[in-house]
C-alpha cells in the first residue's frame, strides 16, 4: 500500500490539487426545466453529507435556491453517507430515482464501477486536473476538501498530536469515527491509517487497540461534530470543509490532523465528486445542475458560504474563511492515495477492519 502513495506537501497542493473548472452559469429561462421528452421541472440529488447547512445556510442551500430561481427547476435533495447513497442508487437501478450523485472518493469510483453513472462533460471541465475527474467523463469534482479530525477545544487544552495519543484511557467512550465502507470520511480513516502506519497490517493492529476507546459505529460523519462540540466526545473524524462550516455555530470545535509518533501530520484530498446518473428520470435537468455547480458564480461561494476549497483554479477567494482555511492546512503533508488500488481492494480493507475491531 505505501509504495503506491505519493507524498506531496500542502504548499504544492495549493496549485496542483485544486480543481480547475471554467463554466458558464446556467441559463435564466424559466422554461429550462422542460428538457428533452418534456421533463418535469425537478432534479433529484443524492449526496454525501457536509455541504448542506443545518440551519439552511450551507453551500447547497444557497446554490440550489439560486439554481431554482434561474431555471425554474426544483432540487429534491437526499443525504446520507457516501456508501449509503451508492447502495441506495444500486437498489434503485431498475427504477432510477436520482439524477445526480455526489460522493467522496472512493465511492464515486465505486458508483462508476457498478454502472450507475452516465458520461457527461460539463462546460469547461477540460480545465479540471486529470486526477480530479474521470477520463471518460463519468464524474467531476465540484468542491475540493481534505480529510481531518475534530477535537473539543474547551475540554482539551490543545489537539492531540499523534495517533498514539488517542490510545490514552482518557479517551475511552469519548472517541468515535464513522463506519468505514459506509461513510466516506470513515473509509478515509482506513486510508490515512494505512498510509501513516505503513500498510494494512500495522494499521489494523493500531485500530484494534483504538477500539477500546471507540464509542461505536456511525453511518454519518456530520453527526459527530455536534457531539464533540457538546463534550459528549473529545475526538472524532470529519473533513475540513464540513467541520469548518460547522465550527461557525459550534465554538468548541477544533480541526487537527493526526501524525504517527515521530512523523508529520498528514491528510489527503477528499473532494465532493459529482456524476450524472445513468437512466436518470431528468437527465437534461441533471446536466444543467452540474453546469451550475461548477459555474464561477457558484464556485465563488465555496469558501465564504461552504467553508470549502473552490474547484476552479481561476476562483481565488480572499475572504476571511479562505485565509483561515489556508492557515489550517499550513504544515500538513498531503499524500495522494492510489484510488484505483483502493477501489479494487476496498471490500478487503473494510473486511480487515471488521476483523480487527470486531465490528
Amino acid at each position: 500500500m505505501p509504495s503506491k502513495l505519493l507524498l506531496r506537501t500542502a504548499a504544492a497542493l495549493t496549485g496542483s490539487l485544486a480543481l480547475a473548472v471554467s463554466l458558464t452559469a446556467c441559463g435564466g429561462s424559466a422554461t429550462a426545466g422542460s428538457g428533452k421528452g418534456g421533463e418535469a421541472k425537478v432534479v433529484t440529488v443524492y449526496s454525501a453529507d457536509g455541504l448542506k447547512g443545518e440551519k439552511g445556510d450551507g453551500w447547497y442551500d444557497e446554490v440550489f435556491a439560486e439554481f431554482t430561481k434561474k431555471t425554474g427547476i426544483e432540487v429534491k435533495y437526499v443525504e446520507g453517507g457516501s456508501g449509503e447513497m451508492v447502495q441506495r442508487a444500486v437498489r434503485e437501478k431498475t427504477n432510477t430515482q436520482a439524477d445526480v450523485l455526489i460522493t467522496l472518493p472512493p465511492f464515486i469510483q465505486q458508483a462508476d464501477g457498478k454502472g450507475l453513472l452516465r458520461a457527461y462533460t460539463p462546460q469547461g471541465s477540460e480545465m479540471v486536473n486529470g486526477a480530479d475527474k474521470a477520463a471518460d467523463g463519468k464524474w467531476t469534482s465540484v468542491v475540493n476538501n481534505y480529510f481531518g479530525f475534530v477535537f473539543n477545544k474547551k475540554e482539551l487544552a490543545e489537539a492531540p498530536r499523534t495517533w498514539e495519543e488517542l490510545l490514552d484511557p482518557k479517551f475511552k467512550g469519548k472517541l468515535q469515527y464513522s463506519t468505514p465502507g459506509v461513510a466516506g470520511d470513515g473509509t478515509a480513516v482506513l486510508i490515512k491509517s494505512m498510509h501513516d502506519f505503513g500498510g494494512k497490517e500495522p494499521a489494523m493492529e493500531y485500530l484494534k487497540k483504538l477500539q477500546a476507546n471507540n464509542v461505536g459505529p456511525s453511518s454519518s460523519t456530520s453527526k459527530l461534530a455536534p457531539k464533540t462540540d457538546k463534550g459528549e466526545l473529545l475526538v472524532a473524524n470529519g473533513d475540513v470543509q464540513m467541520n469548518f462550516a460547522q465550527s461557525k455555530s459550534m465554538p468548541n470545535l477544533g480541526i487537527w490532523f493526526p501524525a504517527k509518533d515521530g512523523g508529520k501530520p498528514t491528510t489527503f484530498a477528499l473532494p465532493y465528486a459529482a456524476g450524472l446518473v445513468d437512466k436518470a428520470p431528468h437527465t437534461e435537468n441533471g446536466k444543467k445542475l452540474l453546469d451550475y455547480l461548477l459555474s464561477e458564480e457558484a464556485q465563488q461561494l465555496v469558501s465564504g458560504v461552504g467553508g470549502g476549497f473552490p474547484a476552479r483554479t481561476d476562483v481565488k477567494p480572499t475572504d476571511a474563511n479562505a485565509v483561515e482555511l489556508t492557515r489550517i492546512m499550513t504544515g500538513v503533508e498531503v499524500f495522494e492515495p492510489n484510488w484505483a488500488d483502493i477501489d479494487a481492494n476496498l471490500t478487503a480493507y473494510v473486511d480487515a477492519w471488521k476483523s480487527a475491531t470486531g465490528s
